[in-house]
């Protein structure tokens, strides 16, 4: 899709060149703009165009990091084809440390979005319309919310060849058959014919070593694949375990979990997940898993309700 010269939201970037600039998306209540920062780089050589986004949900950002380390390592003169990354997506909820926008909308359940709806739906209008139209693949970072972690893994329509092969290409420890839900930036992407991966590691409002390792050898894997880029120094993770279900096995009562398993760990059926306490020590009450499977998400927070899920399993 590159075509040597680069044009978006009326900067031109030429070949060779890493430009950052930003994007107008609103004026705050006391006339401060607020943007979108983009950084592009624009390759000598033509080849496909890659986005990558993260900080859709405030809160997130361990992809902030990742798209950060990635730029620092590519040189344009050896790039082929072009990469526009968006590292900080939804800049009202990454200024208050929410996930959320002000009206306390989802922006990644607002896409495509309309030049004239809510805050939510004007941004992920402009989104697509700058970022998304322009690409050709692309690959959109996050964590688990608030209270929870995940193992680094990919999420993506695996039925696909095309989107199969970029998600073996990143090489996280796990590759699940998801189907995007609607108002998703993945779903709204899809639809225009735009192969996606979405990228799940670590928790809200932390940096996590292994999600940031993880996540830049993957990029950089997927640029490899789409014979973009090539970085030797850049380690590869290796293959990927691949999974079509998941089940979040679920509080039997309130009270305290502790937790007897970590992240990756293969657990067998009737095994023993952690137990569940009052908080004054009184009452032990196990919780077991009624599957096979890989422990790929659980809660930080240990104080549960009846019907919380604190364990997530992908059914291998």
């Amino acid at each position: 899709m590159s075509d040597n010269i680069i044009e978006i939201a009326k900067e031109t970037i030429a070949p060779g060149q890493l430009r950052r600039f930003e994007l107008p998306v609103s004026r705050l209540a006391t006339k401060t703009l607020v943007s979108l920062p983009i950084t592009v780089v624009n390759g000598i050589e033509p080849g496909p165009t890659l986005w990558l986004s993260a900080a859709i949900h405030g809160d997130e950002l361990n992809g902030v990091e990742i798209i950060a380390r990635v730029l620092s390592r590519i040189d344009p003169r050896k790039l082929r084809g072009t990469i526009i990354a968006v590292s900080i997506v939804n800049v009202f909820g990454f200024i208050e440390q929410s996930r959320y926008l002000p009206d306390r909308r989802d922006l990644n359940r607002s896409f495509p979005g309309s030049e004239n709806g809510s805050l939510a739906s004007r941004l992920a209008n402009l989104f697509m319309r700058e970022i998304v139209e322009r690409s050709d693949y692309g690959i959109d970072l996050h964590t688990a919310a608030v209270h929870r972690i995940n193992l680094p893994q990919i999420r993506a329509n695996l039925e696909d060849k095309t989107t199969y092969h970029c998600a073996q290409a990143f090489g996280a420890p796990l590759m699940m058959q998801s189907s995007s839900r609607d108002g998703s930036l993945r779903h709204a992407a899809t639809k225009k014919g735009i192969p996606v991966l979405l990228y799940e590691a670590g928790e809200a409002l932390r940096l996590n070593s292994l999600a940031i390792k993880v996540g830049i050898s993957g990029i950089f894997g997927v640029m490899k694949h789409l014979e973009m880029y090539e970085d030797e120094l850049v380690p590869s993770i290796g293959s990927s375990l691949q999974a079509q279900k998941s089940k979040w096995i679920r509080a039997s009562c309130g009270g305290l979990f502790h937790l007897l398993v970590n992240l990756g760990d293969r657990v067998s059926r009737k095994q023993e997940l952690g137990y569940i306490t009052n908080a004054f020590g009184e009452r032990r009450v196990p919780i077991r898993t009624t599957i096979e499977g890989i422990v790929i998400s659980h809660i930080q927070n240990p104080l549960v309700n009846q019907g919380d899920g604190i364990v997530h399993l992908a059914i291998i």
